[in-house]
């Protein structure tokens, strides 16, 4: 328990930009843990162009106050009297998902991530901005003890719906994949698309991502708009940018399809039906995650190995951190070192 019984936390008062600095500092009682939950204290906190959502209010306020952050890493402080699946000391992660009901159609079907009622880490409840947070124990996971924390950050949610996104675009090994945007995300999911020995072509108005999608083995880099050199046989747009889908779905061969990976995206021009769509194009939205997608995530993560590219802050500069993400200054991943050195 921290010095005094309190922690800190960064958390959103007023939604505005970035900017304007949207997150506040304040001091408060750690939250006990439920029957079922673990508290954890949080070493590293990955942030998430969610989280900006967040912060600017594009995404509208489910609480208020709230603490955001779900790409969380960290070890179990506490546990409620009924969580028995870890121990004290146990190095953990907390991702999007915070918790489904269980009970809806999707979930008793194995879809969790489109369920009627669920909670998510950051946004219904507060999440890894902060020196603890509490989580249920079913929808935490399992991490190495040896495991650098700042690397497993990003892991959580850019690494997840990265792979998510992946599997929904239904590229096959070998086939062209196209990636908008060339964040988070991307620079994940640009090695798991290598490990399948497709080529990757990327687009990018970023002359720093473009640099790194090179050194991560991309085929071709080019402008956010302009035409890939060969049809692609998938692509997937990490940029909340609307304006971008035509250009994306005009460079897809016939059959393939355009997964939208966002939870935020600006207005969808409108599409030429013969250009855009014909021709059997998907235009498809990637929604959250389900547990099996994280498990599956890790482990392809530790088999590869996937290498995420990160910045650390402190928790005080977690606005300067939005800001730098917002305006494209992150070179892969910004990282939170909340309870440690990251390591």
């Amino acid at each position: 328990m921290p010095k005094g019984g309190f922690m800190r936390a960064m958390l959103v008062e007023s939604p505005r930009p970035a900017e304007e600095r949207p997150l506040r500092q304040v001091e408060r009682e750690p939250r006990e843990p439920g029957i079922d939950e673990v508290r954890i204290r949080v070493e590293v906190c990955g942030v998430c162009r969610t989280d900006l959502h967040v912060a600017e209010g594009d995404l509208e306020p489910r609480r208020p106050s709230v603490i955001p952050g779900h790409e969380i890493v960290g070890t179990v402080e506490a546990r409620g009297s009924e969580a028995r699946r870890f121990r004290e000391g146990d190095r953990v992660g907390v991702a999007w998902l915070h918790r489904a009901c269980g009970r809806c159609r999707f979930c008793r079907g194995g879809a969790e991530n489109l369920c009627l009622e669920p909670r998510f880490t950051g946004w219904d409840v507060d999440g890894g901005y902060a020196d603890y947070t509490v989580a249920p124990e079913a929808f935490v996971y399992p991490l190495p003890a040896g495991l650098v924390a700042r690397d497993a950050a990003p892991l959580l949610c850019a690494g997840i719906i990265g792979y998510r996104a992946y599997a929904q675009s239904r590229v096959k090994p070998g086939g062209r994949l196209g990636i908008f945007g060339f964040g988070g995300s991307a620079h994940i999911v640009i090695q798991i698309a290598r490990h399948f020995d497709n080529e990757v072509y990327v687009f990018s108005r970023g002359d720093r991502h473009r640099g790194l999608a090179r050194e991560l083995g991309a085929t071709w880099v080019g402008g956010s708009h302009d035409p890939p050199p060969s049809p692609l046989d998938a692509a997937i747009l990490f940029a909340p940018a609307g304006e971008i889908v035509p250009s994306a779905l005009e460079a897809l061969d016939r059959g393939a399809t355009l997964a939208i990976a966002g939870i935020h995206l600006s207005d969808v021009p409108s599409l030429h039906y013969q250009r855009h769509l014909f021709q059997e194009r998907v235009l498809r939205s990637v929604t959250a995650n389900t547990r099996k997608d994280g498990e599956e995530l890790l482990r392809l993560a530790e088999a590869i190995p996937i290498a995420t590219h990160t910045i650390p802050y402190p928790l005080e500069r977690a606005n300067d951190a939005l800001v730098d993400l917002k305006q494209d200054r992150i070179r892969g991943a910004a990282v939170l070192e909340i309870g440690g050195s990251g390591r």
